[in-house]
């Protein structure tokens, strides 16, 4: 399906932009987005890529990981059932759905790269997507958030009387994103059209080289070495007990600054409990994570700068690796964008959107969402500012863009990652989710704020 809609892009773009005369701003953009897609997209990921790959090789080596996915073994048994319980990709994938729920976007993409890794590893087709890629990258695609910082940013930077009013509307509408997600990704998977041929036989492992001569020793997964690290001592249990305390109390500070005698700033008094509560976490969470998981990970015995180090060499890789899909995607979008085509399309459905009762206000975010997060913030910026930030439409663009995502580019980047060419249902369950999301956003903001 990716490879009719890149083209679809492309030959609108052309085609658009000749007829309206802007050929040569969709060439320029061409060229701008191939350059944007290189020097400002994938090499500022290859820092952010080995700082967190370093961090997440320390929480395998100690064992974290595994622990977290035996916490929440259920859940992911039912989710991804071909992925065995015990397998590094249930913790990493939990990660980074952790960090997409915090809001954590820095942390959030090297962690699902590398859960990307982990599942490619139980991938017998290599270049075809299995069921579990598609169902982790819808649930990435349907963006679940607790507490959308940009958008509430972007209201509060135009003096809005109560910039955190579309928290609760963008739980909601995530919320039924994401289910719609996972059940899209489960129907369709189903379905004879994206079922997976059986598999070949697989070929006969070749003989020694030589009579008694001993075969290759397979790899040691990070489970078993983590098994066979010493348990954690009395004093190691007190220092990790020590730092946690440490930092409940710096949590106690963000949320609840009045508790410790600390004036409060405005952008403070004017959140709820609830928000103070998810802003302080999400503050916190790197630190926490950035000195925990070292700090574990040395208590239990692994070399962590050395382990480190060998984590964050696959940074540079992925990011390498990623590069021309970004540039397919990324050029494909800014061609057709410099046409017109997204003011074309707004256009032509307008008088539908009016007869169903949709805002068609709203339709450029709408459509502009899966394509490009940074040209649907500006079209959000505009709405603010044109409308109030207090309005409707304002909340409901606002709502829209904290429970979807930039598909398109996700899609990409996470798929190009392990060479995946053929996505199969993936874009249409993401697509789906955004869809929802944004049904979901306009009914309950309706509901709620209207």
């Amino acid at each position: 399906m990716l490879n009719y809609i890149w083209l679809a892009l492309i030959l609108l773009a052309v085609l658009i932009g000749g007829w309206t005369g802007s050929l040569k701003a969709v060439a320029d953009r061409s060229l701008e987005m191939a350059k944007y897609a290189v020097l400002d997209t994938a090499f500022p990921l290859i820092g952010i890529m080995a700082l967190w790959l370093g961090v997440m090789r320390l929480a395998e080596r100690a064992g974290l990981v595994s622990l977290l996915a035996r916490g929440l073994r259920p859940l992911m048994r039912r989710l991804f059932p071909d992925v065995p319980p015990e397998h590094p990709a249930m913790g990493s994938m939990l990660m980074n759905m952790a960090a997409n729920m915090l809001g954590l976007g820095n942390a959030a993409t090297p962690l699902g790269l590398r859960a990307m890794k982990d599942l490619e590893t139980l991938n017998p087709r290599p270049g075809t997507a299995t069921n579990a890629m598609c169902t982790f990258l819808a649930i990435n695609t349907s963006s679940i958030q607790l507490i959308p910082v940009t958008a509430i940013a972007i209201l509060a930077a135009n003096r809005s009387s109560d910039p955190t009013a579309i928290v609760g509307t963008t739980i909601l509408a995530t919320s039924c994103a994401a289910t719609s997600a996972v059940l899209m990704a489960k129907f369709l998977e189903r379905l004879p059209a994206f079922r997976l041929p059986p598999l070949a036989p697989a070929p006969e492992r070749p003989a020694p080289p030589h009579p008694g001569a001993p075969a290759a020793e397979p790899e040691k997964s990070p489970v078993k070495e983590a098994a066979g690290l010493a348990p954690l001592q009395w004093w190691g249990r007190l220092i990790l007990g020590a730092f946690g305390l440490f930092f409940l109390v710096i949590f106690l500070r963000l949320a609840f600054p009045g508790w410790f005698g600390l004036p409060l700033a405005l952008e403070t008094a004017q959140q709820n409990t609830f928000v103070r509560i998810i802003s302080a976490i999400s503050k916190i969470s790197i630190p926490l994570l950035l000195s925990v998981f070292p700090l574990y990970a040395a208590l239990r015995g692994v070399k962590v700068y050395e382990e480190f180090v060998d984590g964050a060499k696959e940074g540079f890789e992925v990011a390498l690796r990623i590069i021309p899909y970004l540039v397919a995607i990324l050029v494909a979008i800014g061609m057709f964008r410099a046409a017109g085509g997204i003011d074309l399309l707004s256009r032509v459905l307008t008088p539908a959107m009016r007869v169903v009762g949709f805002p068609p206000d709203l339709l450029p975010v709408v459509l502009m969402r899966p394509l490009s997060g940074s040209g649907t913030l500006g079209l959000f910026t505009e709405l603010v500012k044109t409308f109030g930030p207090d309005s409707l439409i304002a909340r409901t663009a606002g709502t829209i863009f904290g429970s979807t995502e930039t598909t398109f580019y996700v899609l990409a980047v996470y798929f190009g990652s392990v060479g995946i060419k053929r996505t199969r249902y993936a874009l249409l369950a993401g697509l789906t989710a955004d869809f929802v999301g944004v049904v979901a956003s306009v009914i309950v903001c309706r509901l709620v704020l209207g």
